[in-house]
């Protein structure tokens, strides 16, 4: 019964409000009338359009040109400052071409994968990530790092490369400036 009422109430207000738009349709006023009304609209949302986009462009222009894919901007000028390392990504594996690293090093990580996409992640003794970047087959990514602070940093894969994932893990050691090894 009470599925009944719900029912009868549920269609009677839905033809009710049909029958008030029908009424709002019937007795709207002829196109011409709204002519001036629509050209002021436009204009607005022209004006609304041109702003967003406008401000959009001036967001992304000042925030993409940060992003820490590429090499620091202070750095620009001094590209040779950079020590060039190439790394080879395979299931389940890193391959640096040198593991040589000392406090206040800039490195250029050279990115890519033997077999499948991997996600290259730098991280600091406290598991901090570092920097990152995709590893793909037939393609080298670039990123570039400061070693600011001497110790064990790891590299670990950002992306499932199927089941020994969670053991594709390479720890490189920073050594302080001067050789000293102070017990890390």
């Amino acid at each position: 019964m009470l599925q009944q009422v719900a029912w009868t109430v549920t269609v009677s207000l839905v033809f009710l409000l049909f029958l008030f738009f029908a009424l709002v349709f019937l007795s709207s006023r002829k196109q011409e009338d709204y002519a001036p009304i629509i050209k002021k609209w436009y204009k607005a949302r022209s004006w609304y359009f041109w702003t967003i986009v406008t401000t959009m462009a001036i967001v992304c222009f000042f925030t993409l040109s940060k992003l820490p894919y590429h090499m620091p901007h202070d750095q620009e000028a001094s590209a040779a400052n950079y020590k060039s390392v190439d790394v080879l990504a395979a299931q389940f594996s890193w391959t640096l071409s040198d593991e040589d690293f000392t406090e206040g090093d800039n490195v250029k990580f050279n990115v890519t994968s033997k077999d499948v996409n991997h996600g290259f992640g730098v991280y600091d003794e406290n598991m901090n990530l570092l920097g990152q970047v995709q590893a793909m087959p037939g393609y080298t990514n670039e990123i570039y790092l400061t070693f600011k602070t001497p110790g064990k940093y790891k590299i670990l894969c950002l992306e499932y490369c199927s089941l020994g994932h969670h053991a594709m893990i390479k720890e490189i050691v920073v050594k302080p400036k001067g050789g000293a090894t102070n017990g890390k």
